[in-house]
């Protein structure tokens, strides 16, 4: 008798779909309340606070409906067997235009492409309302109609041009890997994700977005020497236009080895009161590089997707895995995507704890910008970053634990706080 894998799959996701709501409840209960946390009365101003709620109860409400939406679609999916009938369906597609449908690489193409096709449609009602309802509403919409379609246009291209080889190499690997084959994806991927984090700053993001070198001013020699006592081999400082998009601010590093680069938003040189204010949040950026918190995170995303090809080597040639989702064949890329759908409670329970792990390191970079000497900066930052982009104020415990990678402002400042009365004592 086959196991009730399906079954088991549904029940898990509406479990966690209600579980999820508990907490979004939760957390829509806390943004509604009428005052600022007692750490921020009289830090953050009044007229700040009430947008911030209003932002943020419009986006909690605007997530209620999409994760209806959501759960309801990929139960129906997974319910009614339409995966099968659209692999069948796609089999025929591939015979009308007279290509070979028994090459699985082109009939895996051809699945995907209609797949990407019926996510586009289905997501494109959620982005339009995202961005030029809420966002526009709260004043950080910034991208006119001709942008937003050549965004996607733009991104659909890339997909068909990076996706094909890439899916062509993962289904010869499963054809050959043998029982080495965890190892062999797993290196394919390794290989690839380090060839992304290459040309993806350098080639695809300026596709999207104009960098220009900070000028010659005070900001970029205050970071430079930032950088040089700190030995961080930076060498090449970038301005983003993000305002073009958003009014929302950033700022990251990227590069290997001795080819480092920092990239600053324009919004956050614009938000940002002044030039130290700016400097402590590199501080705290340098700070994640110099305590290898960017290679820890590295090592664990690589171990755990290690660990997830392993367990679809054990499970891929499980026919019974296969009929219970309406499955006659077991076609490679079918089996990987059945596989997440089987280890969601492992992958729910990972996503958790790497979040506890990402917010001790946002707490450990904090203190090493303040001790630094940049504590009073660092903290009018973030307030002023929390204000700017209309962040949420209140936050549930329960609901911030399971979903924050950054721990909330309160907790943040009493942090800096903490710190320096104990270096007082």
């Amino acid at each position: 008798m086959a196991l009730p894998y399906l079954e088991a799959v549904l029940c898990f996701m509406i479990l966690m779909y209600i579980f999820e709501t508990y907490l979004d409840i939760r957390q829509h209960r806390a943004l509604k309340l009428p005052t600022l946390p007692k750490p921020l009365v009289g830090v953050i101003s009044d007229e700040k606070f009430k947008r911030s709620r209003d932002y943020s109860l419009d986006k909690s409400c605007f997530h209620f409906v999409h994760e209806a939406v959501t759960i309801l679609m990929d139960t129906a999916i997974l319910y009614y067997k339409v995966l099968p009938w659209f692999w069948k369906k796609s089999a025929e597609l591939v015979t009308n235009v007279g290509l070979n449908a028994e090459n699985e690489i082109i009939h895996t193409l051809a699945f995907l492409a209609g797949a990407m096709v019926w996510s586009q449609i289905t997501d494109l009602p959620f982005s339009l309302y995202s961005t030029f309802v809420i966002e526009a509403r709260h004043g950080f919409n910034k991208q006119t109609i001709w942008l937003f379609v050549r965004d996607m246009i733009k991104g659909i291209l890339l997909s068909m041009i990076l996706g094909p080889p890439i899916v062509a190499a993962i289904i010869y690997i499963v054809q050959i890997g043998g029982p080495y084959l965890a190892i062999y994806l797993w290196g394919f991927m390794f290989v690839l994700a380090l060839l992304m984090m290459t040309i993806y700053p350098i080639v695809i993001a300026p596709l999207f977005n104009k960098f220009t070198p900070l000028p010659d001013g005070v900001l970029r020699e205050k970071i430079e020497k930032l950088a040089a006592s700190l030995k961080f081999p930076l060498k090449k400082l970038f301005v983003v236009d993000g305002s073009t998009r958003s009014s929302h601010s950033n700022a990251y590093m990227y590069g290997f080895f001795k080819n480092k680069r920092i990239v600053l938003y324009d919004t956050l040189i614009q938000q940002c009161s002044n030039e130290d204010e700016i400097v402590s949040v590199i501080a705290h950026e340098l700070g994640h590089w110099k305590l290898n918190h960017t290679v820890y995170s590295f090592i664990a995303v690589q171990l755990l997707m290690f660990l997830q090809f392993g367990g679809y080597t054990l499970v891929r040639n499980s026919k019974d895995l296969f009929e219970s989702f309406g499955f006659e064949d077991q076609p490679i890329i079918i089996g990987l995507i059945i596989f997440q759908h089987t280890i969601i409670p492992l992958q729910h329970l990972l996503s958790f704890c790497l979040n506890l792990v990402s917010r001790a390191f946002e707490f450990q970079a904090d203190a090493f910008a303040k001790n630094l000497g940049y504590a009073p900066q660092l903290r009018a930052a973030l307030v002023k970053l929390q204000e700017e982009n209309l962040s949420a104020m209140n936050t549930d415990p329960w609901y911030s634990a399971y979903h924050y990678s950054h721990p909330p402002l309160v907790e943040r400042l009493q942090a800096l706080e903490d710190s320096d009365s104990k270096k007082e004592d």
